[in-house]
Formats: C-alpha cells, sequence, structure tokens
C-alpha cells in the first residue's frame, strides 16, 4: 500500500513556510485597512449556480475546473474557484446597499480549481482580494490598482507593470464581438479545437487561448478599445490619468479580458515584468485625444525586470470593473463595483519576497526546562507569567532528564536556556543560563520577564 499523500496539486504548508503566508496576509491586511477596506469571509462552499451565471459558460473554469458535490439534501455546491461573486452575493444578500457606498471590503483564503499544477499555480490556491461595490467613480478602478501594486512593493517586489484594457460596457462590446467573431470565422482552420468551441460560445475566450497558433493569430484581432463609446472611453481615460498622476507603470495590453464573464469595462493584470515582455512604448492616453483615436500604450520604462531570457511574465495580481453582476446572480438592479484579487502562492515563492514575519510569532529565544515533579507542577504558571510579558518560549514539558532538554536546546540554536528545578521551584527563582558561553545567573521569578526582555 502506497504512502499517505496530499491529492495531486495540494500540498502541506509547514513551518517557515506556513510563516511566509501568514506574513503575507498581516502586510497586505493591513495596507488594505489604511485605505478603507475592512475584511469579509465568506464560505469555502456555495452553491454552484452563483459560479455557472457568474463566470460564464466557455471558460475552463465552469467547464472542466470546478470542485462540485451534491449534499444529502440535494443542493450541488462548489468549492469556490474565484471571490468575487461570492462577495457580490453576500452584498445582496445582507442589504450592504444601506451602508454608506462603497462598501470597501478585504479577503483571504483557499480557493480550488482542477487544473494542470505549474509553477506557481495549484489545485488549491490561495488569494487575497479586495473590492469596493457601489461605485461606478473611475478613481475606484485606480485605487484597487494602486493598491494592489503597494502590497506588491511592500513585500520586496520591485519590478512591476500594470498591463490594463478596458473591454467596454454592453452597448459599446457588441460591435466589437460581432467583428471579432468575423476575424476568427476568416481564420478558422488556423484555430485549434478548443478555440473553434470557443468561437461558438464566447469568442472573448480565444484571447485567452494558450495555443500558440491561436496567440499569433489574436495579434492581429480587433481592439476592444477601438470599440468604445464615450462613456467607456472617458472612464478609462480618467483610469490611466490617475495612474500616471500616482507614477504607476502600465502599458496597455490589448488581448487582455481576463477569464471570466463578468467584468466591464477596466480589467488589467499587474506583472512581474522581464525581457521577454513586449517592450512598453511612450505614449498614452490624454485628454486631448479625439473621439474615435485609440489609446495605445503608456509609459513603463521602469517596469522591466532582470529575469532569464525567455521566461514568461508573471501575473501576480489581477482584476477589473464589473458593474453587472450584481443582476447577473439575481439582485433587481446593477450595481457598479470593481475588485482584485492577488496569487499569494506565486508571490510568497519569488526569490525577492520579503514580507516580514508574523506579528503573532515572534522567533523564541528562551528554551524552558523543568526538572523534578514539583517544578513541573508549577512550570505552567511560569510559562503564563512570560506570556503576559510577551515573551514567547520553547519547551518539552513531556520529557524529565536535564540532558534530553539541553540537547534539544542546543539543537535548535536557543540563546538561552531556563532551569527550573526542586530548589527553584521551593525559593520561586529560576536559572538562566547563556548558551553562548555558559554563564549562568538566578533571578527571582518576579524579575524574569524584565531581565530577558534586557537580553539581546
Amino acid at each position: 500500500m502506497p504512502a499517505p499523500a496530499a491529492p495531486k496539486g495540494m500540498r502541506d504548508i509547514i513551518g517557515d513556510a506556513f510563516y511566509k503566508y501568514q506574513g503575507f496576509f498581516e502586510k497586505a491586511a493591513e495596507i488594505a485597512s489604511y485605505y478603507g477596506f475592512t475584511p469579509i469571509e465568506t464560505p469555502i462552499l456555495e452553491r454552484k449556480e452563483i459560479f455557472e451565471k457568474t463566470i460564464g459558460g466557455g471558460t475552463d473554469i465552469v467547464e472542466k475546473e470546478m470542485y462540485t458535490l451534491r449534499t444529502k439534501g440535494g443542493d450541488i455546491l462548489a468549492l469556490r474557484p474565484e471571490g468575487t461573486a461570492a462577495i457580490m452575493r453576500a452584498y445582496v444578500e445582507h442589504g450592504m446597499n444601506a451602508l454608506p457606498q462603497p462598501v470597501m471590503l478585504y479577503y483571504y483564503g483557499p480557493f480550488f480549481r482542477h487544473e494542470r499544477p505549474q509553477r506557481g499555480r495549484f489545485r488549491e490556491f490561495f488569494q487575497f482580494g479586495i473590492e469596493s461595490l457601489g461605485t461606478k467613480q473611475s478613481i475606484a478602478d485606480a485605487l484597487t490598482i494602486r493598491v494592489s501594486q503597494i502590497i506588491l512593493e511592500e513585500c520586496g517586489i520591485k519590478n512591476l507593470c500594470v498591463l490594463i484594457n478596458s473591454i467596454g460596457d454592453k452597448d459599446s462590446r457588441a460591435g466589437y464581438v460581432k467583428d471579432l467573431t468575423a476575424y476568427y470565422r476568416k481564420r478558422i482552420d488556423d484555430l485549434g479545437p478548443e478555440d473553434r468551441e470557443r468561437l461558438k460560445t464566447n469568442p472573448l475566450r480565444i484571447l485567452d487561448s494558450k495555443d500558440p497558433k491561436t496567440k499569433e493569430i489574436n495579434k492581429g484581432a480587433p481592439e476592444s478599445i477601438q470599440y468604445l463609446n464615450e462613456a467607456c472611453k472617458e472612464h478609462f481615460r480618467e483610469v490611466l490619468e490617475y495612474l500616471e498622476e500616482m507614477g504607476v507603470p502600465y502599458r496597455i495590453e490589448n488581448s487582455l479580458v481576463r477569464g471570466l464573464d463578468y467584468y466591464t469595462r477596466t480589467v488589467f493584470e499587474i506583472i512581474s515584468d522581464t525581457p521577454s515582455s513586449s517592450s512598453p512604448r511612450d505614449a498614452s492616453i490624454s485628454p486631448e485625444k479625439k473621439e474615435g483615436d485609440a489609446p495605445d500604450a503608456a509609459p513603463a520604462e521602469q517596469a522591466t525586470a532582470q529575469a532569464d531570457p525567455g521566461a514568461e511574465p508573471l501575473a501576480l495580481a489581477g482584476g477589473g470593473r464589473y458593474d453587472n453582476l450584481a443582476k447577473i446572480i439575481g439582485s433587481r438592479r446593477d450595481i457598479p463595483a470593481v475588485g482584485a484579487s492577488l496569487g499569494v502562492d506565486r508571490i510568497v515563492s519569488l526569490p525577492e519576497y520579503s514580507a516580514p514575519p508574523p506579528r503573532m510569532l515572534k522567533s523564541p529565544k528562551v528554551y524552558f526546562i523543568q526538572i523534578g515533579t514539583g517544578a513541573k507542577l508549577k512550570s505552567l504558571n511560569v510559562i503564563e507569567t512570560l506570556r503576559k510579558a510577551r515573551i514567547p518560549v520553547l519547551q518539552a514539558l513531556n520529557k524529565n532528564k536535564l540532558s534530553a532538554q539541553l540537547g534539544i536546546a542546543e539543537k535548535l540554536n536557543i540563546p538561552y536556556v531556563l532551569i527550573f528545578g526542586q530548589k527553584e521551584a521551593i525559593e520561586g527563582t529560576v536559572i538562566v543560563r547563556d548558551m553562548s558561553n555558559h554563564s549562568q545567573d538566578t533571578m527571582p521569578l518576579t524579575k524574569l520577564a524584565e531581565y530577558l526582555k534586557g537580553r539581546k
């Protein structure tokens, strides 16, 4: 019988790896809270139709990747493959439209997709997300991008570039989809089976294709920004102006549509750029551009990272506006909203990742040793005294011999050892041994915390 193992694409997160994740979450939550976001936690299981309706037919997520189950009561549930639909469901269900708008939320946790595991991608993966619900203002789009960028930079990731596009609203997208469909039909013989099927169900999905032949075809495809109506064009122009004002490097990526059907207007990704990425150009949307002119690119000179030639740019965050999502899940009215999610697994695996350790974690510099029944009886009280003084300790209360406990302290390279024996238990003292030179001091328990805090 083979040894037990975690399911394919899933893994245990242990020791220092766990603290990397915890440190990222605390840093991201801190930044988000400074910008006005508050926490929310949604269930890991949602009704399947929440994702079927919102993510859309013709997507790999719905057709191939969702984990689903039928409950004993007959409900069909799905492990959440993404976070935004559930956030909108919670907004509608709890009447958050009655709160001051926008409602700004952040979340963190595991998500699930049955896809091929690869670099930085797992079947159980972790995301941190921010959502602003109840606003159509372009500044909310820019804020979402900026906060996502700040989180990445605060984690030590500096070579960042925002890829951005606008796919318009329902009105402006109709003509675009019509011409895009005509473009692909002329080249249908060069499309793979999967992309031919997408042409029937959702032509926009072809722009997301990973097929090398389709990628070449996509280079000549119609561009969504050429079809924007005046309102969408103005919204996009304002978003870019905010980014320029904040010094956020970006470039317009005409094939960017993101992988979910509910997006409208702004869509974006934040990548760790590489020399193999397409070279940024020096141009930008400005208020002076005339109607019908296409925005082509924006400053991103400082966004090129030093990486292996040929490496694919690594998308670390992505998101966009989803003004029609609420009606899709059953709301009586549209609720304008915008959000982003950050791929935590990819972020913490980067060599330059440097988020601080979790606040709850203080690397213990003290090892507590007890010897004898009387000392063991009082040991938990000593440890509790140190906890109240915010001094973490390591211990092996299950062991009795001094040599065994000292051996563990030496193996873990702990700077100080507390030795608490029968004599010390009676006198209310403890021996503090400096493991670097084996010098010892005997301290009253009442002064122990103050003494340890004074040690380096």
